[in-house]
């Protein structure tokens, strides 16, 4: 999920089980305009990084412990982060995402879709 400044929701990808949330972060960037890409470990790739500089974006993903030149990264910026998990934990308060009664993609799709309608209009 893509979250913009303020912790709402701009996009989000469904995906398969075994599939690698960094696989899709070209997928998540498509489009957005923004100044820097906030993201946790799991996100720290050299792909990644070099999309996020060819789109002008400044990463602030801390480096995995497995990196052997760890990068530096803005600790206090990272605080930042929050906001996505904050947007998680809205999405879930709807007992069908959190616990996944759509059987099919499509299907719970359009549930996270119609949750994230409701934030952004401010329906709880």
């Amino acid at each position: 999920m893509a979250v913009d400044a303020h912790g709402m929701p701009v996009r989000v990808l469904v995906t398969q089980g075994p599939t690698a949330d960094c696989t899709q972060a070209g997928r998540l960037m498509e489009g957005i305009d923004a100044d820097h890409l906030i993201a946790d470990k799991g996100y720290d790739t050299d792909a990644i990084l070099e999309l996020a500089q060819a789109r002008g974006m400044n990463a602030v993903i801390p480096p995995k412990k497995n990196r052997t030149v760890q990068r530096p990264y803005d600790k206090d910026l990272y605080k930042v982060r929050h906001l996505v998990e904050n947007a998680f934990l809205m999405l879930k308060r709807w007992r069908g995402i959190a616990t996944r009664y759509a059987k099919n993609s499509s299907s719970f799709l359009a549930a996270v879709h119609i949750r994230c309608l409701a934030l952004w209009l401010a329906i709880s």
